[in-house]
Parts: C-alpha cells; structure tokens; sequence
C-alpha cells in the first residue's frame, strides 16, 4: 500500500503530491455525492454533492458567468481527495488548510483555466456562507440569527439517491463547461 487513495475511476491519487492528470471529474462528482454534509451532524442524508448542486444554480439564478456557476459546483472538490474537516477545526488545522487550497487551485486551473480572482472567491464565499444558513436552520434545526441571505432558487432537502445527485452534478458540470459529456458517464 503506498501513500496515494484508490479513487473511483481506478487513479491512484496522492492527496499530498496532487498530480493534475489524475484528477477527474467523474471521481469528483462520484464521491462528493457519497460524502454527508456537516461530518454526518445532520437529521437526514445531504451529501457534498447536493451543496454543491445548489450552490452552482444559485450562481446561476444570480445571473453570474458560467465560469462561476463551475467554480461553484467545484468549490468542495478538494474533499473528495482530502475528505471534509468542519469549518470549526479547519481553522485549527493552518497544514491542512494550505494543501486543500493548493489541491482546490489545482482543480480550478485544470476545469476553469485558472484559480479563482479575489472577486470571484467573494462571489463564491458569498453564495456558500448563504447556503450554509440554509443547511443549518434545514438540516440541524438550528436557529440563524439576523436576515435570512436572499436566495434566488427555491431549496429542496429531500432525500435523493447518490446516483441521482452524482449524475445532475456531471450534467451540471457539461452544460456549464461547454464540454460535450461521454456517453459512458
């Protein structure tokens, strides 16, 4: 066994020595739909994935560039080679912290050309923070203080297959990326 993770689609991928010809888009999708949002703290199933999916359309309902509506859906990519760390003790973890934004840099260079602008990643931060608020207040129960963030779609919580969820993110990710998708996926 040596120092990598065994990925979906067979890649042998070294989280701490990321080689960008390893990541694929199919593993991402695959595993963010498998992964529980809030470390499994949640009162029903919501994966990575679902997050993602809503963070991306809420870009898109905004009206934002089809580059932000990826930057969106791939914002948690990093966590299907790094795994998910709550925002409490990820700041806790300033090593951790610097991989996942050097592997996220990664992703975003190879599926949008490039990292991300300081006024991209405060549209981005802005539609997550937005989304977290939400994700609490519907998946934990937990009351938000101040003004609810506008949202410009309607949220769902609903229960869905992995499947499901892994096949609307890879649809997502071909309509936005202008990319034809494989027929095998």
């Amino acid at each position: 066994m040596g120092e990598y993770i065994t990925t979906y689609t067979g890649k042998h991928f070294e989280p701490s020595n990321p080689d960008p010809e390893m990541i694929r888009i199919e593993d991402i999708a695959h595993a963010l739909s498998l992964i529980c949002r809030g470390n499994g703290h949640v009162k029903t199933f919501w994966s990575v994935g679902q997050h993602c999916i809503n963070c991306a359309k809420e870009a898109w309902a905004r009206g934002l560039s089809n580059r932000m509506v990826l930057a969106c859906l791939l914002h948690d990519a990093s966590e299907c080679y790094m795994s998910d760390i709550p925002r409490p003790f990820k700041k806790e973890l300033p090593e951790y912290r610097s991989l996942e934004k050097s592997l996220l840099d990664m992703i975003y260079g190879k599926f949008l050309g490039a990292s991300l602008a300081p006024e991209e990643q405060a549209q981005l931060k802005e539609i997550d923070d937005a989304m977290l608020w939400y994700d609490l207040e519907n998946l934990l129960n937990e009351a938000q203080f101040g003004e609810p963030p506008e949202m410009h779609i309607d949220l769902d919580y609903s229960v869905r297959s992995f499947q499901a969820v892994e096949n609307e993110y890879l649809e997502f990710f071909y309509r936005f990326s202008g990319k034809e998708m494989p027929k095998s996926v």
